[in-house]
């Protein structure tokens, strides 16, 4: 295998998926021999190439079933978290992820696949980004896919960087290693930026992102526009503890959009026509990943291994947390035994008690759900924490008022300052993003330990890993042993 940040390894993936995305473009040559010039000719088949980025992230690219796109990150990142409890230890496509052993292993699909997905989209951008300048058609088409391609590398590498790298410290040098930064397609491999670097990079494509979207309205929720680009600015403006940026940022992303209802909430989280979703993947009939889906993991409804025998939990100390008039409380069963308000498609579907139903399915026949990547809810959540941050109590608590109370009439204005206004903001955020994909980084970023302790994990599943301290080794996933045997030393592993 060539060194995995090589564009040549990668250049060709995002269009040779190109037949469920543009078919016209396709019939004009066999999937398998898609000309990569072909992709920048006109502006129509760069819309093209760019729709093949977007399939990537509900791809079927990588061998094992939990890896369908982003999926799987999403899943990685919660369930090495302590919110999400597993019933049992028959889940084996996730286990040792739960365990915290497979992404310390050089050598395991974790490690590998975390690293190699993000650089797949990386690859496919450069090259659209070495040729859009020069296809033909409308300029406006050209900053739009331009805009789109710069935040789509932002976006992936800050993923990974949060991941291999480690954490960003504000007022800190921020020297340690990184990952490479690859900004255009090259085949010689590229060394270890620092992290301070990568992020520089990453801020410098958003702004420029942000000014290109400048007019453009998008066809549909699974592209980028000028909201989208702004609410990862204010994600990853957060994670540098750049509080006021993130506040910003945050504020100016959930413009046009507002909160879902209550009973959109219970409707099982698979339709990105809900007005609060602000980027998702669109799944259709003929595009489902089976059992490489999301939903396949963590859904309650659809008829895999992994959701009859070991559906997700949450942590009941968390569930604890959860007011009684919150809609939120009606996503779990803490009883195990509600069949009325949680059916099940049939009897050999286990049920455990804080079983949840947050995610269903549209159709369980083909696993079919469109899958959230961000949300407004996310977005004032950001914007309440980084004024918290700050110090502005009354700001922040103002700020998470329309949310909170959105899910819970029955909330009260909070009146808390200091740490605990944080506490219960990072608690809304807890209760909000479940199953989203947001935990392992959120203790990373606030170098907080894992703590899963006085709750329903069981150390017969978890492998005993209850908790994990803050700024141990183990935060950080080691380089995937491919890229540094192919590399030829050129990048170097993370500490052992």
């Amino acid at each position: 295998m060539k060194n995995i940040v090589k564009s040549g390894m990668m250049g060709v993936l995002a269009l040779s998926l190109l037949a469920s995305c543009n078919k016209d473009f396709l019939e004009k040559k066999p999937t398998d021999q898609v000309l990569t010039d072909d992709a920048f000719t006109s502006t129509k088949n760069a819309w093209a190439a760019l729709n093949g980025i977007h399939r990537i992230l509900y791809s079927q690219i990588f061998g094992t079933q939990v890896q369908g796109g982003q999926s799987g990150n999403m899943m990685y990142m919660d369930i090495m978290g302590e919110d999400v409890v597993f019933p049992n230890a028959s889940n084996n496509g996730l286990l040792n992820e739960y365990r915290w052993i497979n992404h310390r292993n050089p050598s395991s699909s974790s490690s590998f696949y975390n690293y190699t997905f993000y650089y797949v989209i990386i690859g496919n951008v450069n090259m659209l980004l070495a040729g859009i300048d020069n296809a033909e058609g409308p300029e406006a088409d050209k900053k739009a896919i331009k805009a789109e391609a710069l935040t789509y590398r932002a976006w992936a590498y800050f993923q990974a960087v949060q991941l291999y790298g480690e954490r960003y410290v504000a007022g800190q040098p921020n020297s340690g290693l990184g990952i490479p930064l690859v900004l255009e397609p090259k085949t010689t491999p590229t060394p270890r930026n620092t992290v301070a670097e990568v992020y520089t990079q990453i801020h410098k494509d958003l702004t420029e992102a942000i000014g290109l979207f400048d007019g453009y309205t998008r066809t549909n929720k699974s592209h980028f526009d000028i909201n989208v680009a702004k609410g990862i600015k204010a994600r990853v403006a957060l994670t540098q503890q750049d509080y006021a940026t993130a506040a910003q940022f945050a504020k100016e992303a959930r413009a046009r959009f507002t909160l879902m209802t209550n009973e959109d909430y219970l409707s099982g989280f698979n339709n990105y026509s809900n007005p609060e979703w602000m980027w998702s993947s669109r799944i259709v009939a003929d595009q489902t990943n089976y059992f490489y889906s999301f939903f396949a993991y963590m859904s309650n409804n659809y008829n895999s291994t992994a959701i009859r025998s070991a559906p997700k939990l949450i942590f009941s100390a968390l569930y604890d947390k959860i007011s009684t008039t919150d809609i939120r409380k009606k996503l779990w069963d803490p009883t195990g035994r509600n069949t009325a308000e949680f059916p099940l498609p049939a009897s050999n579907f286990q049920r455990y008690a804080y079983h949840s139903r947050k995610f269903r399915v549209a159709d369980q026949s083909l696993s079919i759900g469109d899958v959230p990547y961000m949300r407004v809810a996310e977005m004032y959540l950001i914007e309440a924490e980084a004024l918290a941050r700050q110090g502005k109590n009354a700001e922040a608590a103002d700020v998470l008022y329309p949310l909170a109370v959105n899910r819970d009439p029955q909330y009260v204005k909070s009146t808390k300052t200091g740490d605990a206004l944080i506490e219960e903001i990072m608690t809304q955020r807890r209760m909000e993003l479940w199953g989203e994909g947001f935990r392992f980084y959120d203790l990373k970023r606030t170098n907080a330990p894992l703590n899963r302790n006085g709750g329903n994990h069981n150390a017969a599943y978890n492998n005993g890993v209850f908790e994990v301290p803050a700024g141990d080794i183990r935060w950080q996933f080691l380089i995937p042993q491919d890229e540094i045997n192919n590399s030829n030393g050129v990048v170097v592993q993370n500490p052992q």
